[in-house]
């Protein structure tokens, strides 16, 4: 069995990633999101356990005394973590795994598991990204401006990832996102273990 691909994926917030990550998982099967733990608080909407993990402070730091994250990080006052077991566990198992996290857990990740793909997500304009900000209308202004500047210092890190996807149209940014994918499974290596034995019988000829 082929081994699954870690797929770790960064966006300023507002760029769209997790619209377009969710249009992908629609698309294509074997693959899924891992869930992140975190102590901050959930949002209107968000579901524990399809979200995020909330869980407690204390919660958390016995996580990382037990050493049960991949990386984990404090963001903006909240903490952050990836479950180790969970995605090697699915790895494992030939399914595909994308990670949604920012440039610094990204940049953690890279130094641990080197044959992961990295993938930004950028909006078109700085324009377009204040805008889909006001649309979520849960922020005043100077919430706006603040999270406008944390982008700003968010993108500057894009170069440090292998795939660049501009979310301006989003139906073409989730095929060049799918596409990403799909064309690492079709590399040489995961198809040799994929298809053993169609290729040993391939070069065997009986008599």
């Amino acid at each position: 069995m082929a081994k699954g691909t870690l797929y770790v994926i960064s966006a300023a917030s507002g760029a769209g990633k997790t619209s377009l990550v969710s249009a992908v998982l629609k698309q294509l099967s074997n693959i899924e999101v891992s869930i992140s733990h975190t102590t901050r608080t959930a949002r209107a909407g968000e579901v524990d356990g399809v979200n995020y993990h909330f869980v407690s402070t204390e919660q958390f730091e016995n996580m990382v005394a037990a050493d049960d994250f991949f990386e984990h990080a404090t963001v903006f006052g909240n903490m952050y973590g990836t479950s180790r077991q969970h995605i090697q566990e699915q790895l494992l198992k030939g399914s595909d795994v994308i990670l949604e996290i920012d440039w610094q857990g990204a940049r953690q990740i890279r130094q641990l598991v080197k044959d992961c793909k990295s993938v930004y997500i950028a909006p078109p304009s700085v324009e377009v990204l204040r805008e889909r900000l006001n649309s979520r209308g849960q922020d005043d202004e100077a919430i706006i401006n603040k999270r406008m500047h944390e982008a700003v210092s968010e993108m500057s890190h894009y170069a440090e990832f292998e795939y660049l996807v501009i979310n301006d149209d989003f139906e073409q940014a989730r095929e060049e996102l799918a596409a990403i994918i799909v064309a690492n499974r079709m590399l040489l290596e995961q198809q040799q273990q994929k298809h053993a034995d169609l290729l040993a019988q391939l070069l065997t000829l009986e008599d």
